[in-house]
């Protein structure tokens, strides 16, 4: 199993920035399905951007222009830069590993970070 662990959470007013990174060292981030989800109280997970091993992005329709997620793959390090936060964007992130099909289903991944708490204010 995978461990990872993301970072970068806090709390933010609205219109202000976050970068979230998730880091598993020694897992092989290039070969495999990366993605963020969220879960806010009460509500379901929910699928927030997905990048598969060409480098291709899926987002939600909600994050859309307002989030990009990205990888180092020498750092083994993956981020989500959240831009123009709003109320709405507050949850627990997390980052998740499948090994074949991507996109925002999270039962195609098999491995998940313990989340990091973003909290926008308005």
């Amino acid at each position: 199993q995978v461990q990872l662990v993301e970072s970068g959470g806090g709390s933010v007013q609205a219109g202000g920035s976050l970068r979230l990174s998730c880091a598993a060292p020694g897992f092989t981030y290039s070969r495999y399905c990366m993605g963020w989800f969220r879960q806010a109280p009460g509500k379901e997970r929910e699928g927030v951007a997905s990048l598969n091993s060409y480098g291709m992005t899926s987002y939600a329709a909600s994050v859309k222009g307002r989030f990009t997620i990205s990888k180092d793959n020498d750092k083994n390090t993956l981020y989500l830069q959240m831009n123009s936060l709003k109320p709405e964007d507050t949850a627990m992130y997390y980052c998740a590993a499948g090994p074949s099909r991507c996109g925002l289903f999270s039962g195609w991944y098999n491995d998940w970070g313990q989340g990091t708490q973003v909290t926008v204010s308005s």
